[in-house]
């Protein structure tokens, strides 16, 4: 069985190629967990469901999304993101990127 690697790691700052918006990842599914009826209605570039797949808090906003991990790249800016949930995923931003909360 193939291991897949993913690119980005909780915690990480990304850009999304194709709608132009920054936010942090808050969980990594290894391969497409969501609904065949969710991915027929929303993912309309049909991107592979055996790469992985980010929950991601989008910037400037109050929701999160799923994204293909063929849309995304490393965040340029390296700066903090405003989100009203930021504080119940993590405890600091250092560095350029998010530290998760300890349980």
């Amino acid at each position: 069985m193939e291991i897949l690697s993913c690119k980005f790691t909780t915690g990480q700052l990304i850009h999304h190629l194709r709608f132009d918006y920054r936010g942090v990842v808050i969980d990594v599914d290894a391969t497409f967990q969501g609904t065949e009826e969710w991915y027929n209605q929303v993912a309309k570039s049909r991107p592979p469901k055996d790469k992985p797949w980010y929950h991601v808090l989008v910037d400037g906003s109050s929701h999160s999304t799923y994204v293909a991990e063929r849309h995304l790249e490393i965040d340029p800016t390296g700066q903090p993101i405003q989100h009203p949930l930021l504080d119940h995923f993590f405890q600091s931003f250092e560095n350029g990127r998010y530290i998760q909360m300890l349980n």
